[in-house]
C-alpha cells in the first residue's frame, strides 16, 4: 500500500465565477467543469439533497488539481475568515516565477496582500495573498 500523489485540493466557494477568474489570472487553466446531484453524491459526501457545480483547475501539464465547488444545496454555514495561524488546512502554496509581477498584477485587481514580498534566507521570496471567499495562497519564488 502506498500513496502515489495528491490528486486534488477541494475549495468550497459561494461565488464560483469569481474564484475561477482569480485562479485563471494566476495562470491555472480549466481542466473540467461539471454539475453533480443525486443519491450517490449524497452518500459520498454524507449530506442530503446535494447539488453542486464544480470547476477543476490546474497548471498546464500538471497532474494535481484545485477543485472549486459551489454547493447549491444544502446551504453551508458561513464561518469567519481564517487567518494564517488558524487550525486546519489554511493555505495552498504555488511555486512561481517573477513574484513581483504577480503581486503587482494582484494588487491592481484589489487582491488582499498580507505583506510585502519577504525574502526567506537565501532560498525563497514569499508572499501571502487572500483571494475570493477568504482563500489564502502563499506564493513562493525560489532564489537562484
Amino acid at each position: 500500500m502506498k500513496i502515489n500523489r495528491i490528486d486534488h485540493v477541494s475549495i468550497n466557494v459561494n461565488d464560483l465565477s469569481a474564484a475561477k477568474v482569480f485562479f485563471l489570472d494566476l495562470g491555472l487553466e480549466v481542466k473540467a467543469e461539471w454539475e453533480l446531484e443525486g443519491e450517490q453524491l449524497d452518500r459520498i459526501v454524507g449530506l442530503n439533497n446535494v447539488k453542486t457545480a464544480c470547476v477543476g483547475m490546474g497548471m498546464p501539464g500538471g497532474q494535481a488539481w484545485i477543485e472549486l465547488v459551489k454547493f447549491y444545496s444544502p446551504p453551508s454555514e458561513d464561518i469567519s475568515r481564517p487567518l494564517a495561524n488558524t487550525l486546519g488546512i489554511q493555505h495552498i502554496c504555488f511555486a512561481v516565477e517573477d513574484i513581483e509581477a504577480i503581486i503587482e498584477r494582484l494588487k491592481k485587481k484589489g487582491t488582499e496582500i498580507f505583506s510585502e514580498i519577504q525574502q526567506y534566507e537565501e532560498s525563497y521570496k514569499l508572499c501571502y495573498v487572500r483571494g475570493p471567499e477568504g482563500i489564502i495562497l502563499e506564493l513562493a519564488e525560489k532564489i537562484g
